[in-house]
C-alpha cells in the first residue's frame, strides 16, 4: 500500500473498518511536524520541503506486512542534534500514535535522515 494506494481493513464484530495509507501517512506527518528536531521532509530524491500543513504526507510511504503496517519516512533534522535521537524520537511516537489512532499493529517505523540544515 504506497502512498496513494490500497486500504488496511479491519474487522470484527460489528464490522470492518477500512483506512486508507494516505490516512496513516498524514497521521505520521502530523507526528513529524510536531517532533523535536525535525524541520523538514524529504521526497524521494532527496529534495527538501518545510513541513506546510498541505504537504504533511511528503516523504512518507506506508505499506501492509504480515505483522502490521509499516512507514518509511524521509526526514531533515537539525543540525548539531544527535540524529540517531531524533530519528528513534520520531520512530516511537509514529508507531504509538498510529497505533493508538488507529488501531493497527505497527510491524516498523523506518527512519531516513536524507539531510541536516540549520532551523
Amino acid at each position: 500500500m504506497e502512498r496513494g494506494g490500497g486500504h488496511v481493513v479491519r474487522e470484527s464484530e460489528a464490522g470492518t473498518v477500512s483506512i486508507s495509507g494516505d490516512a496513516i501517512a498524514q497521521i505520521a506527518g502530523v507526528v513529524a511536524a510536531e517532533s523535536y528536531g525535525i524541520v523538514g521532509m524529504a521526497g524521494r530524491r532527496g529534495l527538501s520541503r518545510l513541513r506546510a500543513r498541505d504537504r504533511l504526507r511528503h516523504g512518507i510511504a506506508v505499506r501492509r506486512a504480515d505483522e502490521g503496517v509499516v512507514v518509511d519516512m524521509s526526514v531533515v533534522v537539525e543540525h548539531g542534534l544527535n540524529l540517531a535521537e531524533v530519528a528513534k524520537g520520531l520512530r516511537d511516537r509514529v508507531a504509538f500514535e498510529v497505533e493508538r489512532l488507529t488501531g493497527l499493529a505497527v510491524a516498523a517505523v523506518d527512519v531516513r535522515v536524507e539531510q541536516v540544515r540549520k532551523s
